[in-house]
């Protein structure tokens, strides 16, 4: 997983960006089944429970 400065700027907010892209990924895990999955968020993109419900939304139609 990679996030660049373009997407943040400061290393703390990179980080809890791919724990919350993680974290989506976790929990649908079972139902993705054997998948890559390549997440690029949006330059300025905050990391909140919004987003990894969003992720999880996106996982789920993936799965279908």
């Amino acid at each position: 997983m990679l996030i660049s400065r373009k997407h943040a700027a400061r290393a703390v907010t990179r980080n809890r960006l791919k724990r919350c892209i993680r974290e989506a990924f976790r929990l649908e895990r079972e139902r993705l089944g054997p998948l890559d999955v390549l997440v690029r968020p949006p330059y300025g993109a905050k990391p909140s429970a919004e987003m990894i419900l969003r992720l999880r939304d996106i996982f789920g139609k993936l799965s279908s």
